[in-house]
């Protein structure tokens, strides 16, 4: 039997990713000390690394197909195929970004100021070649972690990877420019990517991660509405093409379903309710495949 050889994030991607994988179909059993989840479909076999590995197991071929971050493709300088951008991270489905940070008294206050100054960081070689392009001339020192603590005393700056800025705030630090925007991508190594079966078989993977993605941000509405109040309800519906209309056992009422940002529900529904849709239903979505 043919078998997908497929890494996945261990740390902070892990939680988000199971979770994305489960709303796709596929069902991940993580054991306590394993490092080789079971997936349920006999035709994948999973390992469980570190997405600062994955981009160079993936271009050696140990693995087929990995997921890993954007940040680490460009660390490691591997050449590998970006099959798909997954945009979710650990803490909802924002990217995360790779910022030059410093003390908020500091007064350094753009990246030529770094010239002779020491910056730490995880990834060091992706802010080395940012400095280097920028004309800047700086120490990179690597953190084994907790870089945000650092500065000033062990180094003048960092670059740190962040979603919402709160943590750099949180430890009196201050940005003053982006490295790069990160998002999970899929990536294959050109030997995998050329094998019709792994490349059929991560594609149809993609698709229904994709819309599992897609479906998070969305919620599917069902409502009831009387003909005579039908185009001013559709008016204020937004669809993926035209809400569904169908006829009820009375000749007067009709059945109407849309798909619509999760977000808008909390106004929409009293607009709908002003409109003339009664007994409006709101359910979560899985999937949705455009």
């Amino acid at each position: 039997m043919k078998r997908l050889k497929l890494g996945l994030p261990a740390g902070s991607l892990q939680e988000s990713t199971m979770e994305i994988f489960k709303k796709a179909g596929y069902n991940i059993n993580i054991g306590e000390r394993s490092y080789y989840p079971h997936i349920d479909d006999e035709e994948i076999e999973c390992v469980l690394i570190r997405a600062q590995e994955i981009p160079k197991y993936v271009a050696a071929q140990v693995l087929d197909v990995g997921l890993t971050g954007k940040d680490w493709i460009v660390e490691t300088g591997v050449e590998v195929e970006e099959v798909a951008e997954l945009a979710f991270s650990k803490r909802g489905l924002r990217p995360v970004r790779l910022v030059l940070a410093v003390p908020r008294d500091s007064e350094i206050n753009a990246v030529t100021d770094l010239e002779g100054k020491r910056v730490a960081t995880e990834l060091v070689e992706t802010t080395r070649r940012y400095l280097q392009s920028k004309g800047v001339s700086a120490t990179v020192l690597f953190s084994w972690g907790a870089t945000e603590v650092k500065p000033p005393l062990l180094a003048d700056a960092i670059a740190e990877l962040t979603e919402t800025g709160r943590s750099l705030k949180a430890n009196n630090l201050r940005e003053i420019e982006t490295i790069l925007v990160s998002t999970p991508r899929v990536i294959m190594n050109a030997a995998s990517w050329s094998d019709p079966w792994k490349k059929k078989k991560v594609e149809h993977m993609v698709t229904l991660l994709k819309g599992a993605l897609l479906a998070e941000q969305k919620v599917m509405l069902k409502m009831n509405v009387h003909r005579d109040n039908l185009e001013r309800v559709i008016a204020k519906l937004p669809a993926l093409r035209q809400p569904t209309v169908s006829t009820l056992s009375e000749d007067c009422w009709v059945a109407v379903e849309s798909v619509v940002e999760e977000k808008t529900v909390r106004d929409l529904v009293y607009e709908l309710k002003e409109a003339g849709a009664e007994g409006i239903v709101e359910f979560p979505l899985n999937k949705i495949i455009p």
